[in-house]
Order: structure tokens, then sequence, then C-alpha cells
């Protein structure tokens, strides 16, 4: 259901107080960063560019639902269920990488030199300015990509487990870190060591990648819809739970033996979207009732409540670049744009 914050007798945040809300009639599936901007998609097949000091433009991309998107800071890359596999400038202007017919296109991942994407049990990588890609086939259909912070390395989640693919002089090499379940999301940590996959068991799954020893991270009441990376240590932060369930890889063992540090609780809701505040040791987490609360992460600091619950669960949030605004959305189509600090226009 749609609900009208300004109909109903609620106390509106400081950070909905500064910003403005929109109500698109369409699904928000995503957002990322593009320069100073954040672009959204929807599952009308459009996507909204929100910029600051002007009025947020709308681009017809796909003739569906936009599954999956990746942002190299210079374009936006698209996957959709019309079988397309696009790449977007930062002015909407469209160029078709590939086609796929019929075929959806389940994840992308972008880098500065190299982009990807999967269409059922195959993975495509392109090399920058090259137009035929390399395909990496796979036993099952392809869970998620993901390439590490060099992007040297490619991984591919899948049944089983995640295969990583790293470019070497003369050809991409490949080595299968095996987990019996479904693999789905998947992520490298920021310095590189540890690679770990969300899965359909509810649960997270990591790798120390030098040795392959396997990190199980379970446990969680509801799917784990996303994750991301925060603070220094850093911090592995997941959604499926009342809690924001903040991981450690730091040190030789990472999570290893090790409980996480559990913030921004939501009571009776699980958290279905989770998002780092740049260089803070701070999280921000989206529930299931579209409520938005931002908590450093330590279990003896306060929580804020920074977006009130709209009835639809949250399922995107996005910090600018020169984090001056925040876009959060949610699965009903509602859309805050806001400055995240008091006097950002």
């Amino acid at each position: 259901m749609n609900i009208d914050l300004q109909t109903k007798n609620i106390v509106k945040t400081k950070l909905e107080q500064r910003g403005n809300e929109y109500k698109i009639k369409a699904p928000v599936t995503g957002s990322v960063v593009l320069n100073n901007a954040v672009v959204a998609s929807f599952g009308d097949g459009s996507l909204r560019f929100f910029g600051l000091n002007q009025e947020p433009f709308e681009v017809k991309a796909h003739k569906g639902v936009i599954l999956t998107m990746s942002s190299n800071g210079q374009f936006v890359y698209t996957g959709g269920d019309d079988g397309k596999f696009l790449k977007i400038s930062c002015d909407g202007q469209i160029n078709e990488i590939y086609n796929f017919g019929s075929q959806w296109v389940d994840c992308v991942a972008s880098t500065e030199n190299y982009f990807a994407c999967s269409s059922g049990k195959k993975a495509y990588l392109w090399v920058k300015d090259d137009s035929k890609p390399l395909i990496m086939d796979n036993s099952s259909t392809v869970g998620g990509l993901s390439f590490d912070l060099d992007g040297n390395k490619l991984a591919v989640s899948s049944y089983g487990g995640v295969t990583v693919w790293q470019r070497g002089d003369r050809r991409w090499k490949s080595s299968r870190f095996v987990w019996k379940g479904s693999h789905g999301k998947v992520t490298f940590s920021p310095d590189g060591k540890y690679l770990v996959s969300a899965m359909q068991e509810n649960e997270v799954h990591g790798w120390r990648i030098r040795d392959k020893i396997d990190l199980a991270m379970a446990g969680y009441p509801a799917k784990i819809k996303s994750f991301t990376w925060a603070g220094n240590t850093p911090f592995l932060v997941t959604s499926g739970a009342s809690e924001a369930i903040c991981w450690p890889f730091d040190g030789k063992e990472g999570p290893l033996g090790r409980k996480p540090t559990c913030v921004a609780n939501g009571g009776k809701q699980n958290a279905t979207f989770v998002e780092n505040l740049p260089q803070e040791n701070a999280v921000f987490a989206g529930f299931q009732d579209g409520s938005v609360v931002l908590s450093e992460i330590d279990e003896t600091k306060k929580s804020y409540l920074v977006r009130n619950a709209t009835g639809s669960e949250v399922t995107a949030i996005s910090i600018s670049n020169d984090k001056s605004h925040i876009l959060i959305g949610d699965a009903m189509g509602n859309i805050l744009w806001s400055p995240l600090w008091a006097g950002d226009n």
C-alpha cells in the first residue's frame, strides 16, 4: 500500500523535512552512484537520475523490469528481463552492449576497464572497447558477479560455490571455491583477502582466498538480500535479521570464531537493505516496513530513525560521492532524495 506522509499524523524526521519525496508507479529495484548523482532503477524499465540542484530526469532504458545494475563511476550498466545488457552515460545516452533475446540478464558488474553480465549458466566479460566477450561457462545459473577493487579478479557465484577468474598476462585463469548450496550475491573484501557470498539457505559463506579456508556465518532468520563493507576494520554488514549484522574482517582470521556486532535494531522488522556511510564507522539499515535507521557500528551507541515507515520494504539506499545527499527507495516506488546534512542544498 502507498502511505502519504502528508496526510498521516507522523512526525517527519529531519532528513524527510530537508528532502523531497517522490511516488513512482513502479518498484525501486536498485540504485548506484554516478559522479555526484544517484541513479535509481525501476520495475517498469526506467532509470531516474537524481543530481544536485536539479530536478530528477527519467530515461526509459528497458522494456521490462531492470533486474540488476552497476556503476564504474563513468557509466551505469543495466540488465533486464527484456534480455538487454546496456551501458548508459550520465546524460542518459544508451548504448546496447548485447541482446540475449528472450533470456534474462540476471547480474552485471563493472570496473574501469572491464564490464560483465550473466544470462543463465554463462557469464560474459568484456575488455574496455572490445566488442567480443570472453564467455565463462558454469554448471548452473549464475547467482552473482563482482570485481575486486583492482579490477583484476571477477567472482562468479552459482550452485556449489564461487569461481574466481583472475587476469593473467595472456588469459584469464579460474579458481573454484567450494561450499554446498546455492550462492547469490558475491563480494571481495576491500583488501582483497576474502571472498564472501550470500546463500539461498539464509546464511553468508566466506573464504580466505590465499588458502581457501571456510568462514561460515549462519543463523539468519531471513534471506540476506543486501550486504556492504563499512568502517576501517572493515565490517561486512548484512541484512536478513532484525538488526544489521556486522562481521569483523580484521586480523589474520577475519570473523573465524568471532561473534558479530549487532546494531540498528528494527524490533519485529527484518532488515532488507544495508548501506555504509562512507569514511565512517556507521551504517544505514532499511527494514521491511520502509523505515531506515542510521547507527554507528557500536552496540553501546544509540541508533537514529532517518526515514519513517512507508508500508513497503526498503530496496535501495545510496549516498552521493561527496556525501552530501542520500537516496532511499522501496518496493512500492517511494523515493526520498535528501541532503544528508543540515545546510546542504
